[in-house]
């Protein structure tokens, strides 16, 4: 039975801008959309999950098959480049020839089953969509991460995952070869890049040999396929799992109603590699419909590196957090003109309403702000054609009923502040994550009543448009990383400086927000030049978890201030770095 993008011919006389397409359990259905008539957006949204569903044979081969029989426009798959003029281009062809040599590799020369779980810990390479690709043929549960990762970040995900291989480039393969006798479940380790390693495979060299004929095992839908590790507040970080129909299925609603995407576009995701939002719109959603994925392999993002490339290609959409937006109208926006750019989205943390208004004078172009999460697809958004309210997060998605609801999974009052609840019950949306993996009281603890919650407060107006306030918990969202308290003060209690810290997020006019520690000194510290110690104290952060975590702002406290059982009143901290105290 097959529910794939099957591509062909329109019959009737909609254009392809005003028809979507989305899942059903044996056919594609094309209906006309007005994104103007949002209720009718939301009823006509029902797509049937099918037993069994493979993304790369049901969508990836299928494009492949159009690009053969020309019912589908010539345009690329994968479009990467590094700015020194290197170019790979890439048709669904290509990328299924190259993918099905790498599950082979997957199967054979590292000996992974059906259900074995991989890390890939990779930047902007041709190798980390391969990768993606192969995992699905394969049947493998992909596990991606930042390369901003430690040494004992990795360990703990090895650990905590259970993985038996590892792949990743020549530059963290010194630091896994430190770690890996601590993880005794790991049976193969290989390198994408650089010369041939002891203890390693090569992936290069297993390339070249591989066969390109493979056969995509049959996955049931709700087969474990990704696990995204997501910062808590306390303890450490989640194993978030997706199944095979969650993402592939479900992000046909970002794909068609928030990207408003087609064949013939060119979208740039600005994610990096090791976040869900990688998933969400650098392999799923644009693939879904056809569409090439732009990527431009940058180590670090650079504002004017991202118009120019704007202006350069022809990239008709644009993804990223809304620090990148803050950090490019601060140029001189007139001096660039995007001839093809036609639709940008921003999604990760709040955008100001300033910075929306400073792009659409430049550019003529509107921010589309979408809100989600590693356990969701898009939640809230705002949709192509809708109105935008400045500040509100739109409206929510069709693939959800999303309501304002108190801590017993009560729907508040319009207008009143309360928690964003997912509604799970009576059934529960098969786009949401299946579970946290090996921790069934913090899946459990995500329900109130009726209601998936989502961590963050907000508040709903008369027109249906949701408003975000903050995270209902400690979670920091700084240039569209989240970052658990947790981890920092654990990090920080390990310098002999520290007595004790407590960890908030605090203004910053470029990322939003960034990490602030209040620190408690030991008295041998107390009289150290601060400016210095400061310095020192990130430097060690930096050292002990992934760089981007690192306190930006750092302030000496003489003591904290705790509930009667001990707790840092965090939220206290907080509001007064909001100017809310």
């Amino acid at each position: 039975m097959n529910i794939l993008l099957k591509v062909k011919p329109f019959t009737h006389h909609f254009t392809p801008r005003v028809c979507c397409r989305f899942f059903s359990k044996d056919k594609i259905y094309f209906v006309p959309q007005n994104f103007t008539d949002y209720d009718h957006i939301q009823q006509i949204y029902k797509p049937e999950v099918p037993e069994y569903f493979n993304f790369a044979s049901d969508v990836l081969d299928k494009w492949t098959a159009a690009e053969k029989d020309g019912t589908k426009k010539p345009n690329h798959a994968l479009w990467l480049i590094d700015g020194t003029g290197k170019e790979i281009q890439w048709s669904f062809e290509e990328l299924g020839f190259h993918s099905r040599k790498v599950a082979n590799i997957l199967s054979d020369a590292c000996d992974l089953k059906p259900g074995d779980r991989v890390i890939v810990i990779l930047p902007r390479l041709p190798e980390w969509w391969l990768l993606n690709v192969a995992c699905l043929r394969a049947g493998l549960v992909l596990i991606p991460g930042t390369t901003q990762l430690t040494a004992k970040d990795i360990l703990h995900r090895l650990q905590a995952s259970e993985a038996k291989c590892i792949i990743t480039h020549d530059d963290l393969a010194p630091v896994i070869d430190n770690i890996t006798a601590q993880a005794p479940c790991l049976k193969n380790k290989m390198v994408v890049s650089g010369s041939p390693r002891e203890g390693w495979l090569s992936f290069q060299e297993l390339l070249q040999a591989a066969s390109d004929t493979h056969t995509c095992v049959r996955t049931r839908s709700t087969d474990p396929m990704t696990i995204y590790f997501t910062s808590g507040t306390t303890g450490a970080p989640k194993m978030t799992e997706h199944s095979h129909c969650s993402f592939p299925i479900g992000l046909t609603v970002n794909a068609r109603y928030w990207l408003d995407l087609l064949p013939s576009d060119v979208f740039w995701n600005a994610s990096d590699t090791g976040w869900a939002k990688s998933a969400w719109s650098s392999v799923f959603s644009p693939w879904i419909q056809g569409s090439c994925v732009f990527a431009h392999s940058m180590p670090r993002f650079d504002a004017a590196v991202i118009l120019e490339t704007l202006v350069k290609y022809p990239v008709t959409t644009f993804c990223s957090a809304p620090t990148l937006y803050r950090m490019m109208v601060l140029h001189n926006l007139d001096s660039y003109k995007f001839k093809s750019l036609k639709h940008c989205v921003s999604a990760g943390e709040p955008i100001n309403p300033q910075v929306m208004e400073q792009w659409k004078a430049a550019t003529g172009l509107d921010i589309y702000e979408g809100y989600g999460q590693t356990e969701t697809v898009l939640i809230c958004g705002n949709f192509k054609g809708m109105k935008i309210k400045p500040g509100s997060i739109g409206k929510p998605s069709p693939a959800y009923d999303v309501q304002i609801v108190d801590g017993g999974g009560n729907i508040l009052p319009l207008h009143q502040e309360g928690d964003i609840g997912v509604r799970i019950s009576p059934q529960k949306p098969f786009c949401l994550f299946s579970q946290y993996t090996g921790e069934p009281e913090k899946t459990a603890s995500t329900q109130r009543g009726d209601f998936y919650l989502t961590g963050d407060r907000a508040i709903k107006d008369e027109d249906g448009y949701f408003w975000f306030v903050g995270r209902s918990d400690d979670i920091i969202l700084s240039s569209g990383y989240r970052i658990g308290p947790f981890e920092i003060e654990s990090a920080l209690i390990e310098h002999p400086a520290v007595i004790e810290s407590a960890v908030v997020s605090s203004p910053d006019p470029i990322r939003g927000e960034v990490v602030k520690a209040f620190i408690v000194l030991s008295p041998t510290y107390s009289g150290q030049d601060p400016g210095k110690l400061i310095s020192e104290l990130q430097e060690h952060v930096k050292q002990v978890t992934a760089p981007y975590k690192y306190p930006r702002k750092i302030e000496f406290v003489q003591q904290l201030q705790k509930t009667v059982s001990g707790k840092i009143r965090r939220n206290e901290l907080r509001n007064k770095e909001w100017g809310k105290a």
